[in-house]
């Protein structure tokens, strides 16, 4: 089957400060004595202003459900509605997906974990 598996989400936050440190890191490197002090500066701010994925994704999400005015709770039924409408081209599986904390993603195995049976009592 071609396409994108319909448990997988297909939405991916990127950003572009690997291109921004590698330009100033270039700019650094050529720069002249005088210059050197600013861009090190430049350098430093840029590193320290680098996001992480999931910061990104909640920054996201934020926007998305305000677009909608929604203030409800995330885990609810009405926060998959609002992502929903502010991007019509996401399914069901990929709003819930979003909207679910990151510590509740599946296993690798995209399994429930198994729990190990509850052990007898001593003399059973």
């Amino acid at each position: 089957m071609w396409g994108t598996p319909k448990n997988q989400t297909r939405l991916r936050f990127v950003q572009d400060s690997d291109e921004v440190l590698a330009a100033l890191g270039r700019a650094l490197a050529d720069a002249p004595e005088d210059e050197r002090p600013g861009l090190q500066r430049a350098l430093a701010v840029a590193r320290a202003a680098r996001l992480d994925e999931d910061t990104l994704r909640t920054r996201w999400l934020d926007g998305r459900l305000a677009s909608v005015a929604f203030t409800g709770e995330r885990d609810s039924v009405a926060a998959v509605r609002a992502l929903r409408k502010a991007e019509p081209t996401l399914s069901l599986t990929e709003a819930v997906a979003l909207l679910r904390p990151r510590s509740h993603a599946p296993s690798p195995a995209g399994r429930l974990p198994v729990r190990p049976p509850p052990s007898s009592p001593a003399g059973a």
